[in-house]
Order: structure tokens, then sequence, then C-alpha cells
């Protein structure tokens, strides 16, 4: 380490120490755990002396804080972070996210955000790769003004990062008021005490978080016990020395290009990740979205430990969709589970746990028979789009989208019915009959044609392979393409005589075309039909 220098040697060398860099940014790696993947990285501010030797950031950051000399060391961070990603880009190394801290005597000088935005444009470094953190003790005696900044940052496009969490006075009351994006966890509070109340304390507020739905980074990981204790109460991302110390550029390069990325999954818009915890405020954005012009939707609370389910939201285009005649007073008096059948209940629960293991949006069609006084009993078929928006033990929070399809499952039983009908029929006379899907061009033939021609139960890519082995002959190919062409474009019917095989033997080749509810080709029903001439008939 070398002689700590005085708070005077600090000031007197300050200039000199940022102009020779002295001053420079290590960097250390934030994990998941889980993937072992990287997700981002904090540059920390170090100075090393030629003379003295490394000095310690809780020496000299408090004297830069006092003597007003903090705003500049920040900004030249800013500039070292961004020279890093241009470096990076140059030599066709992959951008990551990078924090960079910015303390609250940077809140107060009205310069910093510009004196940033400055600096990220002369390297052109997209805002994506820069995260920008504060401390929560920032905010004591100035949330107004730290909130104001944090709304610029937000509006720049900046993701805003709450850092040593857990360590100040007042952390519930600044993350009531503050809108970050990422929490980063101090794990100093809970050393040695991952059992006891602290163990308790730490799970609450990763709960506490994911209801929130704001990620959480917990910093100060050195070992795999506590990582492992993390992931298991529901905090993958980490960032420590079990992973990596604070590293200088040049090794941090290298580390870069040895391991995997993936992004940290942020809402930062409530189009693409609902807050749930405004769902509850009359006046929120989320509210006047879910009532006015989100489709039939509703929220509701699945209980794992139970299996048990209940709605606690609804809009009125979902009483409208699937209502069948109830009431928004009969939704909430009624468990969800009432209109399910066993095997419809399971195949819902099953989408609810997908959802919940894949983090993502899943849907499911299922029959549900609804009883009023009014319309008597009735079954309906429901498509739900259901999302998790929260998580609180082993209750979760479910966002749905509904949509009632039951005329358009009648509609396709009727068509199966007919198909089938249809499909018996020819088998009975000398014909051969085949459907294409034309989205897919999956031609799926009947069993003589499978039998006489040998075409496997799916042909793809219809109607070259069929083309290639001469079931249409090079002379007949492009008409039959063009027939095709017609019928995907749009064509209700078409017919033609068509000599096939490589015996030119003709037939009677006919397609018609089922259309969808606006109009576009669906799918195309195709026959063959023996041509008798009257001599072969004699």
């Amino acid at each position: 380490m070398g002689r700590k220098m005085t708070d005077r040697e600090f000031i007197q060398r300050f200039d000199d120490a940022l102009e020779k860099g002295y001053i420079y940014a290590n960097y250390q790696a934030q994990i998941n755990h889980s993937t072992g993947r990287m997700l981002g990285a904090e540059a920390l501010m170090r100075w090393e002396d030629p003379e003295l030797g490394k000095q310690s950031p809780a020496d000299f950051i408090p004297v830069l804080e006092k003597n007003g000399l903090i705003y500049r060391a920040d900004l030249y961070m800013f500039d070292e972070v961004c020279r890093f990603h241009d470096r990076c880009r140059k030599e066709g190394i992959q951008l990551i996210p990078i924090s960079v801290n910015m303390s609250r005597f940077d809140i107060y000088n009205n310069n910093y955000i510009d004196s940033i935005e400055e600096i990220r444009k002369k390297y052109d470094i997209p805002v994506k790769y820069l995260r920008i953190e504060v401390t929560e003790s920032s905010a004591i005696g100035g949330m107004e003004l730290v909130s104001s900044v944090l709304s610029r940052l937000h509006s720049l496009g900046y993701i805003v990062e709450m850092d040593d969490f857990g360590s100040g006075y007042s952390s519930l009351n600044i993350l009531k008021d503050l809108m970050v994006d990422i929490i980063k966890l101090d794990m100093i509070f809970i050393r040695g005490d991952i059992g006891g109340r602290g163990g308790t304390i730490l799970s609450s507020i990763i709960q506490m978080a994911k209801w929130l739905d704001t990620p959480i980074i917990a910093e100060g990981v050195e070992t795999i016990e506590l990582a492992d204790h993390l992931k298991s109460i529901g905090c993958n991302y980490i960032q420590g020395y079990l992973y990596s110390k604070p590293i200088g550029a040049d090794d941090f390069i290298e580390y870069i290009k040895t391991i995997k990325h993936e992004p940290i999954n942020v809402s930062i818009s409530i189009l693409n990740s609902l807050d749930s915890g405004r769902f509850w405020d009359p006046e929120s954005m989320e509210t006047l979205i879910f009532s006015n012009f989100a489709g039939p939707a509703a929220i509701f609370v699945y209980d794992k430990s139970d299996s048990s389910a209940e709605i606690l939201r609804v809009n009125k285009k979902y009483i409208q969709e699937i209502g069948a005649g109830r009431t928004e007073k009969e939704f909430f008096e009624n468990s969800p589970w009432d209109n399910h059948d066993e095997e419809s209940r399971r195949d819902y629960e099953n989408t609810i746990l997908r959802a919940i293991e894949s983090g993502d949006e899943e849907s499911c069609e299922t029959w549900r028979s609804i009883c009023t006084d009014i319309c008597g009993e009735e079954k309906i078929c429901v498509k739900s789009n259901i999302r998790l928006i929260g998580r609180g033990g082993d209750k979760y929070l479910f966002y749905s989208m509904v949509r009632n399809i039951t005329r358009e499952k009648e509609r396709l039983n009727d068509l199966v019915e007919s198909d089938m009908r249809f499909r018996q029929a020819f088998e009975q006379a000398n014909v051969y009959a085949w459907e294409v899907d034309v989205a897919t061009r999956e031609m799926k033939p009947c069993f003589r044609c499978m039998r006489d021609l040998h075409l496997p139960p799916l042909v793809k890519n219809y109607p070259e392979p069929a083309i290639e082995a001469e079931i249409f002959p090079p002379e007949t190919a492009d008409m039959y393409r063009d027939m095709m062409n017609k019928l995907i474009a749009g064509a209700g019917s078409m017919e033609a005589i068509i000599p096939l095989t490589v015996g030119r033997v003709p037939f009677h080749v006919r397609y018609t075309t089922e259309f969808d509810e606006n109009g576009k080709p669906l799918k195309l029903y195709g026959s063959a039909t023996l041509v008798v001439d009257s001599e072969s008939s004699e």
C-alpha cells in the first residue's frame, strides 16, 4: 500500500493525479450465479501515487467530498468508462453495461447530467451501456431534488441503481419515494448471520423487491455458501470476490473475452412490465391503462402452497368477454376454479407454473362451464395469456389477458368433422385427396397417396418434393406451380386436367380454398380423380 497521504497531500496532488492517470478505474464484474454469465460491471475509483503507492478509497473519497473535488473526480471516472467502451468497440470486444457512481455532491451540481451527456456523446457510447449508481444516503434531506435528477436520467435512457441498500437508516422510505431500476444490496449487515434475524430480513427484502419488479444485485459476496443461499431465496445477481476482485482495464478486457454475457431484466416501461404496486392506486397510469385501454384483463393471485386462486381485479372488457351474464361481484365471490373441470383446471395450473418458471408470458386454451340465473349453464372456451408481475412467499401475482374463442373452436370442430367425412368419402371412391397449409406450405396426403405414391405423412415445401419425385412430370410442373400460386394469392377454387406420375395418366385435379375470418387463405383442399375416357370405358 505505501504510506497513507495526508488530507493536504490528497488536495495538493489531486490535479496531477487526474492529469497523469494516477486516479483510474478498476472494474468488478456482476454475475448471474445461476448461469455463470456476466450481467455488467461496476467502475470503482482507485488512486495510486508513484511515490506513496496505493491509497484507500475510504481515505481519499471523504477528503475529495469535503473539499469540493469529488465532482471533478466523478466526471473523470465517467470519462474513463466511456473511453473503456470506445476501446472495446475499436478492438471488436463486446460492450457490457458499466455502473458509475454519482455522489450526493454531483446531485447538487446542476451541470452534472449535462456534463456526463456531453462526455457520452463525445465518445458516441449508447446510453444502455452506462448505468448511474446513487447511494440511499444521497437522498437524505433532499428527496425532491434527487427524485427530479433521477427523472431526468430516466428521460435520457439511463438505468439508475440504488447503491449500498440496507446500510443506511431509512432504506424503506427511500425505496418508496425514489424510482430506481436496480437495487444493490449491501451484504455487510448480513455477514455471519445468514440463518438468523439478518437472514430473515434479507429474504424479506428480496421478496419485496420482486413485488416491486425490481432486480437486486447483492454486493460483497465472497463465499459460495452465501451465493448459494442468495440463489435459494431468489437473488441470483451477485458482485464480489467470489467471482472477481476489482481489476484494471487490461485484465478486465481479458476477463470479458472468457465469459458469456446476458442482460439484467430491468422493467423501465409499464407497457413491457406492469408495475404491480401501482395497480392499487386509482389515479395511476397503470390503472388508467388497465381500465380503459387494455383488452379484457384480470389480476389474480395464485397460492402455490395449496393451489388456490383468487381474482383481485377485473376490467369491464373482461366481464363483457367471458362474463356470460355474471356481474363483477360474482367474479370476486367465487373461486376461479369453480368454472373449471378437472382437466381444464390442470391445464390452467400447468400454464401458471410455466409462467412462474419462465418469467415470461404463457398461454392456454380451457373450457369453462358458466352458470347464471339469467343465462343458465353455458360452456365457453377461453384463451388466456398470463404473466407473472409479483411474488411474495408462495403467493404469485398474475396479469391475465383473455379472449373468448368459443365460436372459433366450434367452427373448427365443424371443419374437422366435415373434413373427416370428406376424407372417408374419398377413401371409398377412386380419388386421391390431400390438404395444404398455406402459411407453412406443408401438405398432408391421404392414405391412398401414401400407399400408391409413396408420400410421407407430411410433405414440406409443397409442391417441390412431389415435382422432384415426378408425381407431377416436368412438362406440367410450371403449370401446377402457377395454380398453387393463384390459390395462395386468394383464388377460391381451381381445377385442371393434369397427366400425373411417370405413366402420364390424366387426372382431374380440383382445389378449394378455406379462408380465415379476415378473408386470408388458410388451407387448400386438393383432390385428383382418374379421368376415364369413352374408349377405356368400352
